[in-house]
């Protein structure tokens, strides 16, 4: 199968359950907005070693924030709600309560399952912060030098899908860093998900195990030019570099459209094949497979 004269490998992405919250950040520009957003969203690529993937689902216009200000969608995965419960305020009170001007509000108020946000973060305030509803939903303020950090009592928690993913591969360097530009932009757009990784872009892709002891993962040595003729290797003959583009989503619908965007994106001339990463089916409860994003 061949996509804009890419072949299509005829294999599948192996994903996993994962809790996810959502979070609207807001703030005074989208200057403070990004500063905000950045910190948040660090050292959080992989769950492999951080506590949380995390990425920007989407920007929102003033017009649809709770407080009619520059604000974006931030999409929170961990494997479980426990630990959800245990990265979100932190995070929060590390890098949202400290940018300038931001306020946080919950981005799954109909969901079920709560993670508490404002109820810890609100002893920073040692006794000044104050409670009020707005709706029937508590939010906390807290006093900070600028004024005060605006945040909701609780988010909600649902679950999702973590690790959707293809692997494109060029004929070049150059190549394969522009096809995985044009698909991480693309996964940008998309709604109800995130690449977690830098610029939504992965070059150190997996494998599960090694060769050390204590080591949950290693590089995905399949995908590696330089070890060609060392191992049994998953490259096209004619590809010289490979990039992974990971997707984290709230459903099997947004992850699986994702991919094809991605798919639609990368593709083209110079990239000779696009596969994708999997472990068998041993691990992950979704698979999908790559032929089946486009039916004839």
């Amino acid at each position: 199968m061949n996509v804009n004269g890419t072949e299509i490998e005829d294999t599948f992405a192996e994903a996993f359950g994962m809790s996810f919250a959502r979070l609207i950040v807001t703030a005074h520009d989208a200057y403070w907005l990004d500063a905000a957003l950045r910190e948040f969203c660090g050292d959080s690529s992989s769950v492999i070693a951080c506590d949380a993937e995390i990425g920007i689902e989407c920007r929102i216009d003033p017009a649809s924030t709770p407080d009619g200000r520059p604000g974006a969608s931030v999409l929170v995965f961990a494997f479980s709600h426990e630990s959800l419960v245990q990265a979100v305020p932190r995070r929060a009170g590390q890098s949202l309560m400290t940018a300038a001007t931001s306020a946080v509000y919950d981005g799954l108020p109909d969901a079920e399952k709560r993670i508490p946000l404002g109820k810890h973060l609100r002893f920073f305030g040692d006794g000044y912060q104050r409670s009020k509803r707005i709706g029937g939903l508590r939010y906390w303020r807290i006093p900070v030098m600028d004024g005060e950090f605006t945040v909701i009592d609780d988010i909600g928690a649902a679950r999702g899908i973590a690790g959707g993913n293809i692997i494109l591969q060029g004929r070049s360097p150059q190549v394969a860093l522009d096809a995985a530009r044009r698909a991480s932009e693309a996964v940008a757009a998309a709604p109800g998900v995130t690449a977690p990784f830098p610029g939504g872009v992965v070059r150190s892709g997996s494998k599960v195990g090694s060769r050390y002891q204590g080591l949950k993962a290693s590089t995905s040595d399949g995908f590696c030019p330089t070890l060609r003729g060392r191992v049994p290797s998953k490259l096209h003959d004619d590809a010289h570099c490979a990039y992974e583009i990971v997707i984290d989503g709230i459903d099997e619908q947004s992850v699986s459209r994702a991919m094809r965007d991605a798919v639609l994106a990368a593709s083209g001339p110079g990239i000779v094949r696009i596969s994708a990463g999997n472990y068998g089916g041993n691990l992950g409860k979704y698979r999908f497979p790559l032929r089946s994003l486009f039916p004839s």
